[in-house]
């Protein structure tokens, strides 16, 4: 019996607070782990409501409640609300996400939570809080202590998983942020992740080219050649199944996936393109390389549609299915 997940608010405005809800509201069905939020109690008790969901949302005071509740009510720890009004987000709302997102991690780090699940932040709203990170992800690595590169973002569905190499950053500044070193250290924590906590014994990884027919044999770029293949070559030679450069436009194919475990792209949109085009409603956005689990769904705020009753809840049950997955087995292989 693994300690229960913690559950980010997100910001609460948004659609975070419903999927909660509406997550909670299948956990059977779904089979999730147990789970409890951080604050926000009367705002997914009015989440809830707006999408017609009658469900008993309960505040607790200590840990030790939120298992043995969780069956008859979703937990929610602490005593922070907001008044927020879903589809306008305020500095009051971001404050309370940042607190949540902060605490969520807290818990899983001392080991009273078995992973962190993040609902969607607005990360322009959270800079007016003294949020100092370019997201989530390197929120997390810093309070873990590792260095940015060393926590990786992984986008994982029911049809891909792919990897962006580089990813907050203008797409004119990807081929100066390219190294062979950051194309291996990546790789490495990857392959590591994917044998720990997806179970997969020997991964397969495919490496994107950058340049268009992945360089064209120098006519569309040299990076292929100066920085790529050397990264490919050197991580074979330490015994990884590693293919590629392979030109994107091809990697993503059905017959193709069947090729990898995991993609490595160079960039953002390189990755979450496809990963959307595929898995949109079942996208996982998973952190490699940190102490802690970490998931989240991979979509945003919506603040267009928050409260409306539409918005697909399948993301985040998917990532509250994936971290159960994944801290059961960091807890029965150590």
């Amino acid at each position: 019996m693994i300690a229960p997940l913690a559950v980010s608010l997100g910001d609460p405005a948004g659609i975070g607070p419903e999927i909660i809800a509406e997550s909670w509201a299948r956990h059977r069905e779904a089979g999730l782990t147990p789970f409890f939020v951080i604050g926000g109690v009367d705002v997914i008790a009015r989440a809830a409501h707006s999408r017609g969901l009658d469900i008993p949302v309960e505040r607790i005071a200590d840990l030790s409640d939120a298992c043995s509740m969780f069956e008859t009510a979703l937990p929610v720890l602490g005593a922070e609300d907001h008044g927020a009004t879903f589809g306008a987000p305020d500095d009051h709302g971001a404050a309370l996400a940042l607190h949540s997102l902060a605490e969520a991690t807290r818990h899983a780090l001392l080991g009273s939570a078995a992973a962190v699940v993040t609902a969607p932040i607005a990360k322009a709203r959270l800079a007016r809080v003294g949020f100092e990170h370019p997201g989530q992800t390197e929120f997390l690595a810093d309070v873990c202590g590792l260095e940015r590169e060393d926590a990786v973002m992984m986008l994982a569905g029911p049809s891909l998983r792919a990897v962006p190499l580089t990813v907050h950053c203008a797409l004119a500044d990807v081929p100066t942020r390219l190294s062979q070193d950051l194309i291996e250290r990546r790789a490495r924590i990857v392959a590591r992740a994917l044998a720990r906590d997806f179970g997969i014994a020997a991964p397969r990884l495919a490496v994107c080219g950058l340049n268009p027919h992945a360089g064209e044999g120098g006519r569309f770029g040299d990076e292929e050649a100066r920085i790529i293949e050397p990264a490919i070559e050197a991580l074979r030679g330490e015994g990884l199944s590693v293919t590629g450069p392979h030109p994107a436009d091809a990697l993503f194919t059905p017959r193709a996936r069947q090729t990898y475990d995991a993609a490595l792209a160079m960039y953002h949109d390189q990755a979450l393109v496809p990963l959307k085009a595929l898995d949109f409603d079942e996208g996982v956005n998973v952190t490699l390389g940190l102490p802690i689990v970490r998931t989240s769904p991979d979509h945003g705020t919506a603040f267009d549609i928050a409260g409306k009753a539409v918005a697909d809840p399948g993301a985040m049950i998917a990532a509250l299915k994936m971290a159960g997955e994944m801290a059961k087995r960091r807890a029965e292989h150590g």
